[in-house]
């Protein structure tokens, strides 16, 4: 079955307008709740979201939906992604939804939907909800005594905080150092300052005033120099940057320097390979992350096998593969030790880990490997199929002959916005980027 709504990262769009209209959220409570009552029990939806302005319309058109097929709605407010995904788990939930558009600004959001183990539902799963909203919803309504009930659930946050904690090893503490966090004013503006400082960390927060508009603007894992400038400002010893959902993070040494997902996955793989945790024989990355890391794991007798770029698809070729450590160069790093979906904050207090244990700073200890130089440019556009064009595709292929093996060329639609992403890397990095924009050029001519 087709998907027509859902992309790789749940339903997205700009807010109010399809398919992110009250309408359209009311009827993916009411199809989802459908599918996810089963059995006698009292069938029960969680819900969290991020702090964009229009969660609060998103968030009551859900609750419609759902309590009007029955199911009662627990409501966490503003709480990342994955604590939203361990949530659905520990209060034995029939379903969870996280209200957000992720990294992406304020105007925008997003429904991702998690089934009872905590996991995103699968492509199957998406398919038949819209099939279900498009035909017949009325049949499954509650009668007037079987109506569901909304509650709010006030030590969501708290629960969270102590799930983080404890993946941080019993005998380590962040006593003594400094740790500047950006929240992208998102939804862990509370609970990741507060996990972090009861470890005993001196926490210099950014992004940490949310007001509705303000969402991953000029803060946060997409955009980490306010991260980057205040680490040197402050001499911090380390920085981490979240994203909007905080299912994301890049982080930073004491110099400033970007510690990216693709060095995240490396330090994680070498340090539980030492300590025999590592399963798989390797990592999961993407067709996006660099070769560099490739190499990397190789020098340690280590794969790195690549999934398509979402962290489903990571999570997919985890179980395939018996991983447990996947992620995505942007930051979605995936520990299935410790939870289903990626988790900004549990993979910054690895990390963290790592250092304390080896007693070595950032800079010596998270840049283990020198990245090939990877040109990535996105190119807009608002009609078409621009890869299906003979112009692109040739452009394409001369591109690759012109790297001759010492390199590579990725160009693929956007999953979650109206973009084209051109891609390529290599040794020569002047090369590199003049086939990035020759192709970028030819996809803006046949789009224009």
């Amino acid at each position: 079955m087709n998907r027509k709504l859902f992309g790789t990262d749940g339903v997205r769009g700009l807010a109010n307008k399809f398919p992110m209209t009250p309408e359209i959220a009311m009827k993916v409570g009411m199809a989802a709740g459908r599918i996810f009552t089963r059995g006698e029990h009292r069938h029960r939806v969680v819900i969290g979201k991020d702090t964009r302005l229009s969660g609060y319309m998103i968030e009551s058109a859900l609750v419609a939906g759902f309590t009007s097929v029955g199911m009662d709605v627990f409501q966490f407010g503003p709480l990342p992604t994955p604590a939203v995904a361990m949530l659905t788990r520990s209060l034995r939930a029939d379903l969870g939804v996280m209200i957000s558009a992720s990294h992406n600004a304020y105007h925008d959001n997003g429904i991702k939907l998690f089934g009872p183990d905590g996991e995103k539902l699968s492509d199957a799963h998406e398919a038949e909800i819209e099939a279900l909203m498009s035909n017949g919803l009325e049949e499954g309504l509650a009668a007037s005594n079987g109506i569901g009930r909304a509650k709010r659930v006030d030590d969501s946050q708290a629960r969270y905080i102590e799930f983080a904690k404890r993946t941080f090893p019993r005998n380590q503490r962040l006593d003594g150092l400094r740790i500047v966090l950006d929240c992208a004013n998102g939804a862990a503006y509370r609970v990741a300052p507060a996990a972090l400082w009861e470890l005993g960390a001196d926490v210099v927060t950014i992004g940490v005033d949310p007001n509705g508009l303000n969402i991953n603007d000029e803060c946060g894992s997409t955009a980490p120099d306010a991260m980057q400038r205040r680490v040197r400002e402050v001499r911090a010893d380390f920085g981490i940057a979240l994203d909007g959902d905080a299912d994301r993070v890049v982080m930073a040494d004491e110099q400033g320097r970007i510690i990216d997902g693709d060095q995240i996955l490396a330090l994680i793989a070498r340090s539980w390979s030492q300590n025999g945790l590592l399963t798989g024989g390797g990592v999961v990355g993407t067709v996006m992350s660099n070769a560099g890391l490739d190499r990397y794991l190789q020098s340690l007798n280590l794969k790195l096998a690549r999934a398509s770029v979402g962290d489903r698809y990571v999570i997919e070729e985890m179980k395939r593969g018996g991983f447990n450590v996947g992620g995505e160069q942007s930051g979605h790093i995936v520990l299935s030790e410790f939870a289903t979906t990626g988790d900004g904050l549990v993979a910054a207090l690895q990390v963290l880990a790592v250092l304390a244990m080896e007693g070595k700073r950032a800079s010596e200890a998270a840049h283990l490997f020198e990245p090939l130089p990877q040109v990535l440019e996105n190119v807009r556009f608002k009609k078409g199929t621009p890869l299906e064009d003979a112009r692109v595709k040739k452009c394409i292929e001369a591109g690759t002959q012109r790297l001759n093996g010492s390199g590579r060329i990725l160009v693929r639609k956007s999953g979650t916005e109206p973009v084209i992403r051109v891609m390529a890397e290599g040794d020569d990095e002047k090369l590199v980027r003049q086939i990035v924009r020759e192709i970028a050029a030819t996809i803006e001519e046949v789009a224009a």
